[in-house]
């Protein structure tokens, strides 16, 4: 998913749309329940570590793409922005399955909107560029 050649943005709404597949599926329960075992048993916490690592690294390299095409993504570096968004995901997953609703806790829709905060973030960002681009003297 990552590797495809798509807007940070759209890659951002699949990630949400994965979440409610593995929320059907019942891979986050799996998940919330090994990671709440692994805090009594050290083998299977570090072996949850390990997962929850490649993803947060995952992330962290999706953000230093994004640094790469649009600049620092402000005071953070790729390794803390990706930490948030990780921990955004887990915590979520988490009230989802204690059965938080909408009306109390928006989860679903929160976690959406930090995707059309990216799209506009992204293309500001672009038609930025395109301004500055169109200013600048041609053929010198």
């Amino acid at each position: 998913m990552y590797a495809q050649d798509l807007p940070l943005w759209q890659r951002y709404e699949q990630a949400c749309d994965f979440l409610e597949d593995d929320l059907d599926s019942g891979y986050v329960r799996v998940l919330q329940e090994m990671i709440a075992a692994g805090w009594s048993n050290a083998e299977l916490g570090a072996a949850v570590r390990d997962l929850l690592g490649g993803w947060v690294a995952l992330l962290a390299d999706v953000v230093r793409e994004a640094e790469r095409r649009h600049g620092p993504v402000g005071p953070f570096t790729a390794e803390e922005l990706a930490t948030l968004v990780a921990s955004a995901f887990f915590g979520s997953e988490s009230l989802l399955l204690l059965g938080f609703d909408r009306e109390v806790l928006p989860i679903r829709s929160a976690l959406r909107r930090v995707g059309v905060l990216i799209r506009q973030l992204d293309e500001g960002s672009t038609a930025l560029r395109r301004t500055e681009d169109a200013s600048m003297p041609t053929g010198r």
